[in-house]
This record gives structure tokens, sequence and C-alpha cells, in this order.
């Protein structure tokens, strides 16, 4: 298994070494050459499997053999016994023929545990084998800073570096960041909006004299590992309806396009899913690109389901790779164009081919409140708002004969205000968590500035050469 840019003009690399680079040296992202397949009969062979054999038997395929299998079943069984929920994505009945996939069992109790737990461990054997070191660089709209610096923590061979916007992501959010006490663990509050963490944190892999002296990777979903491991649940939960022999469709709140994308990977594999729904906020770049074949950037609305906050979707790069017959140079054409003038209008055959794949809808922030409420009401389960933005944009996509899954992304303590604001309930952290809003906070605010932020990451990391 070998791993190509999007963009054509980066090295082909193994999975260890695609794992490591993050962003690829062309600005691109990291895809496998070809996709593994498996058939019905290797679909239904699954069923009945545990989530970590579930796991082993999906993702060995993109391993290429560079890790031995014993190796890779103690990584992925260490990272799913840290999820407390024995599915670790347990699927839950919410409506008629309706469903929620619960992504948020993990140490931070969002859908980014999934994959970052792995992730971790993955790039921890890695450079051990190796016998080096790695600056680690993310940006986050609220859950991936989280999740990464629990994974990370502590980790002797990395030292982790977590961009978010400043006054922007909610208390726990924040504070999942910020009370870390790891030596190993930088939180950095960026005085800007999550596009302008994440266009630092590219501007950071894409000068490449930084990038090689501090050693630098990325756990932000431009890594591929992260949307490798997020296929898992697409399989878990349609194995649980009936695939092979039925379809399935799943509705995910969606900002970077890594979630969904990683959904369109699950059925490239030969899963049959049926659609693929796309549920955006106020900030509907994807909804409207669907709608008229141009993506075209506006300002960030600030609404109450923050990590769908984002104008700049970079795992839709892949998407567009694929759309384009995997012609790299239609894809740099279409990403100078954003970087000229916030826009670029896709080819008319290219955006039937995403219509023939996605669907797309919106939910305000009056629809969100609604949501809560209503699905409260009916089946006394209580959403947070990235969910119950998925499942207002599902309930007018539903087909009576297929089952419709919607992702659920984070649990609602992650976001008391707004949940209590909808629904007049309070939902509480689990006890577990109980020291959090009350402990030590450490962290460094930062203007937008790329040369301040490489200056406080150099200093601070002990990867630096």
């Amino acid at each position: 298994m070998q791993y190509v840019s999007t963009r054509g003009d980066a090295p082909v690399l193994g999975f260890s070494d695609a794992v490591l680079a993050g962003l690829a040296r062309d600005g691109g992202l990291y895809v496998p050459r070809e996709w593994p397949q498996f058939s019905a009969a290797d679909i239904r062979a699954m069923r009945g499997l545990a989530y970590p054999d579930l796991a082993i038997r999906v993702l060995t395929p993109f391993l290429g053999g560079e890790i031995a299998a014993p190796v890779f079943e103690r990584l992925v069984r260490e990272a799913y016994a840290t999820f407390r929920h024995e599915a670790v994505c347990p699927l839950v009945q919410t409506g008629a023929n309706t469903f929620v996939l619960e992504l948020f069992h993990g140490p931070t109790l969002a859908f980014k545990d999934v994959a970052m737990q792995l992730l971790a461990r993955l790039m921890d054997h890695v450079l051990a084998e190796r016998g080096q070191r790695a600056t680690i660089v993310g940006a986050t709209s609220g859950d991936t800073g989280g999740a990464a610096i629990d994974a990370f923590a502590g980790r002797d061979r990395t030292d982790i570096f977590i961009l978010f916007p400043h006054g922007k992501v909610s208390p726990v959010q924040q504070r999942q960041m910020t009370t870390s006490s790891a030596a190993n663990v930088h939180a950095l509050s960026i005085e800007g909006n999550f596009d302008d963490c994440q266009g630092l944190v590219k501007d950071m892999f894409n000068d490449h004299g930084f990038r090689d002296r501090v050693s630098l990777s990325g756990v932000n979903s431009i890594n591929w590992a992260r949307i490798m491991a997020q296929i898992v649940y697409y399989f878990s939960s349609a194995l649980s309806l009936g695939a092979p022999d039925r379809p399935v469709s799943f509705t995910v709140p969606t900002g970077n396009f890594g979630d969904i994308f990683a959904g369109y990977a699950a059925k490239r594999m030969g899963l049959p899913i049926d659609r693929l729904i796309i549920a955006t906020n106020d900030n509907d770049i994807l909804a409207r690109t669907l709608a008229s074949g141009e993506y075209h950037t506006k300002g960030v609305f600030a609404t109450t389901s923050p990590s769908m906050d984002i104008q700049v979707s970079s795992n839709f790069e892949r998407l567009l790779f694929e759309a384009a017959d995997r012609d790299a140079e239609t894809v740099r054409r279409y990403m100078n164009g954003l970087k000229q003038s916030g826009a670029f209008t896709i080819e008319a055959g290219e955006i039937a081919k995403i219509r023939a794949e996605f669907d797309a809808g919106r939910s305000s922030v009056d629809e969100v409140a609604a949501t809560i409420r209503s699905t409260l009401a009916a089946s006394n389960y209580l959403l947070d708002p990235h969910t119950a933005a998925a499942v207002h944009v599902a309930a007018g996509k539903v087909d009576g004969a297929v089952p419709m899954v919607v992702l659920g992304t984070a649990h609602p303590a992650k976001f008391p205000a707004a949940v209590e604001a909808a629904s007049g309930i309070t939902p509480a952290l689990p006890a577990w968590l109980g020291a959090l809003m009350t402990a030590d906070e450490k962290y460094t605010v930062l203007p937008s500035d790329l040369k301040m932020v490489e200056d406080y990451v150099g200093r601070h990391t002990r990867a630096a050469r």
C-alpha cells in the first residue's frame, strides 16, 4: 500500500511515512493509491466481531505490511480500551428507522477520540522503531485539541502544540486542552478563528526549513491515519443494521469534511452505503457548494455548534481528487483559486459525480435548539448541538426503506450552555471528569502570526535539530 498526494508533486510514501508526514510537502493531502476492497462475503464474515477485532480486519490492508500484525493488534486493543462503553461506538435508535451512532464514549467525550487514541499509539510506535522524536502541531475548532492532548500527553517522543481560536470554544472544550499537567503539552490560544488556526498549521508545514528543523508532524484530519481510523465505525454501524444485505444512509455533522470522507472511503471499499448526507450549520459552505458547484468562502458565523464554524474544509480536497479521476493538476488549479480569491468553480462533470454520492442540508441555530427540544420530548434522548444539526437535516432526508444513521459526534455535556438554553436541562459531565472545571489552566495567547507561532514552537519543542 502506497500513498499519493492530491497535488501530485510530493513523494509517494508508505504507511509509516505518510502518518508521520501529515500534510504532503506540496501542500496536498495523502490518500491511498488504491482502495482496499471487501466483497459482500468478506463483510458478512465481519458480523459479530467486537469493535477492536473489526478495526483490525478493516484497517490492516492500509498498513502495507509495515507494522507487524501482533503489534498492530496490541495498539488497536490499547486504543479502544480507553473507551467507557463495551461496544466502543454503540448505536441507539431514536425514531422510526433513525439511529444515532454514539461516538463520544472516549476520554474527551467526542468522536475525535476514536481516531486520536489509535493515531497517538501508531506514531509512538513508528518513532520508537526509528529512534526519532517529532513535534506535533494541530488546529482545533474545539474537539480535536482535547482529544489530541489526551492521547499524546506524557508521550516521551512527541511534543504537542494545539492552536485553538481565542474565546471561540466552549468552556469544557477549552479546559480539556488547558488543564493537562504533562510537560510535552502546549495549548496556544490564537487571536482569530479556526480558519486562522488551520492556516497557521498549514503554513508551518509549507515552511520546509522550519518543518525539517523541528521534525513537524500533524494530528488534524489532514493526517491520513485520522480518516482511516474513522472508517471502522461506518462498518460497525452498517453491520448492526444488516449490511451487506441491507444498505444504510448516514447524516454527518460536517465542518472539515474528514468524518464524512471516511464514510465515502468505506463506500469505496465495498460497504453498501445508500446516501452520505452533509449536515452544516449557518456556516453552510458545503451545502452551498453542492447546490451551486461553486466553492465560495464567506465570513465565519459564531453558532451553538462551534466545531462546525468553518469555511475552509480541508478534506474536501480529497473528494475533489476523486471526482477529478485523481487528476492532481485539476486539484492544484482549484486550490490555487481558493488561495488567491477564496473561491473556485467545480467542473460540471466533477460536481455531478459529487452530487451522485452526497446530499446536503443546513440547520440554523434556532432549528438546532428546536431539534434538541423535540428529540428530548419524543425519544427522551438529549443531543449536543452538532448532532442536533444532523438530526434536523436527516429528518428531511429519511427514506422509510433505508435506515438512517446520524453520527453523534459529542456528548451534550461538552456544550452545557447551548443544551440548557434549548432544553432546560443542564447536562452533567461524567463523574470521572468532575475535576475538569476547577483544575488550573495553562495556555499561551498568541496573535495569528506565523513567525511568532513558529518561534514559540521552536523554543519549546525537544525535537529541534
